[in-house]
């Protein structure tokens, strides 16, 4: 790992002031960026660490959303949603290990958006907004890709807000090793109706699946998706699974959810 300058700001105008320095990277929970700058293969001049600001930490209740500061760890979200917004509770729960929930936050995840990331189902089936020092940004505009997203350069996850959902469950089918998931799906319900957001399964990153979508709005019931197929062309394939086995365990985890979800 190269030298660095650290500099830990107190508050969000103070964080975007410091990354005006050439070459200085947000520093969240660094649970991507500290292993890659140990590979090499991120070398920032200056690492600006948002874990000392107060304004992007917890959760609260505003009307029927839950808003979350961009810098609150996986387990501050496992403890304090369990009453507001259980599924996102357990998602947040089963996250890595004990080390990865107490480090990681839920912005650093989003703003890397890692293809087997959890939190990024989350957000694209409850169509969240995810708020930056500049603006805010809808879900289905924001995930643009393989660890790609429409933030700017230098632009900071400061929070996100999710619509809480009357019915919803996450199904993570697990990769030991990383506890990454190896496919991942959220199923949310609304009064309007029923997004559904798979992680893990394509190269491209998160997405939803529409077809399930249609068919839960007209009926939610698990043997609703029982008759849908999902193509396996695109999906991920490697030694863990291939892309029709990945396809598979779509159409099943959303099963699962659904009837997770009552």
């Amino acid at each position: 790992m190269q030298s660095f300058d650290f500099v830990r700001p107190s508050s969000v105008a103070e964080a975007v002031a410091a990354l005006g320095a050439e070459d200085a990277q947000p520093l969240s929970g660094g649970q991507t960026l500290l292993p890659s700058m140990k590979q090499r293969l991120a070398a920032p001049a200056v690492l600006v660490s948002l874990s000392g600001i107060a304004e992007m930490q917890g959760l609260r209740r505003e009307g029927d959303s839950l808003v979350i500061g961009g810098a609150t760890t996986h387990a501050t979200v496992a403890r304090a949603a369990r009453t507001d917004f259980p599924a996102l509770a357990e998602l947040a729960g089963n996250i890595g290990d004990p080390a990865v929930r107490n480090r990681g936050t839920i912005g650093g995840s989003l703003a890397n958006n890692d293809p087997s990331a959890c939190y990024p189902a989350a957000a694209l089936a409850t169509g969240a907004t995810i708020v930056t020092d500049r603006r805010q940004i809808a879900a289905d505009d924001f995930f643009q890709g393989l660890f790609t997203t429409a933030l700017e350069e230098g632009e900071i996850v400061t929070a996100v807000r999710l619509p809480i959902p009357q019915r919803a469950n996450y199904q993570k089918f697990i990769q030991p090793a990383s506890r990454f998931a190896l496919v991942g799906v959220f199923v949310a319900s609304y009064a309007g109706g029923v997004r559904v957001a798979v992680t893990g399964a394509s190269g491209d990153g998160v997405f939803r699946w529409t077809e399930a979508e249609a068919a839960l709005s007209d009926r939610f019931a698990a043997d609703a998706v029982t008759g849908l197929t999902v193509e396996a062309e695109g999906m991920i394939g490697d030694l863990h699974g291939t892309p029709a086995y990945r396809a598979n365990l779509v159409r099943v985890l959303t099963g699962r959810a659904v009837a997770a979800a009552g």
